[in-house]
């Protein structure tokens, strides 16, 4: 059975009547916001992670955070918990806008990888598994801290999209 195809192919182009405007020209300019935030822009990185992409970052930097708490702090939960914050709002800041829902999903996965080496667990397997397993349960205020926080930047990055797409029509009616 024969299937047609429903849509255009996307390398053709639209008429000229449905071309937008170019976002120079919808957006009015505001006084003294363009070059300030050039300059910041210039300044701060700007990588677009895929959601594999954010989940391994996270989960390499905690165990990067876990590793250095053991080393310097004495296997602080306290302050893996406080470094746990910023990875995941660089985690949500960073992935790219087709993939902002894996942010809140990645970061407690990369919570429970980094908590690991500090979760002090002794006696082989079992007893380094119930280490992880009471340092999760004991610290589960972070790990929600954390996720809440991804999960409002996510959410926060998706609404700003959903308005910028939307401009160009309220402009042009």
């Amino acid at each position: 059975m024969e299937q047609y195809r429903t849509r255009s192919a996307p390398h053709q182009q639209r008429p000229p009547a449905q071309r937008q405007a170019p976002r120079s020209a919808a957006v009015p300019a505001q006084a003294g916001v363009g070059p300030r935030r050039s300059a910041l822009a210039r300044r701060m990185p700007r990588p677009r992670l895929t959601g594999l992409g954010g989940g391994l970052f996270a989960c390499a930097a905690m165990v990067l955070v876990g590793g250095i708490c053991w080393l310097l702090f004495g296997s602080s939960l306290f302050v893996y918990g406080l470094l746990f914050l910023p990875v995941a709002a660089a985690t949500a800041l960073w992935v790219r806008p087709a993939d902002l829902i894996t942010a809140p999903i990645g970061v407690p996965i990369a919570f429970a990888a980094g908590v690991w080496p500090i979760s002090g667990g002794s006696g082989g397997i079992g007893g380094h598994l119930m280490g992880l397993v009471s340092a999760l349960s004991l610290h589960a205020g972070w790990l929600y801290a954390g996720t809440l926080v991804a999960a409002l930047i996510a959410v926060v990055r998706k609404a700003v999209l959903i308005g910028r797409r939307r401009m160009p029509r309220r402009i042009t009616q």
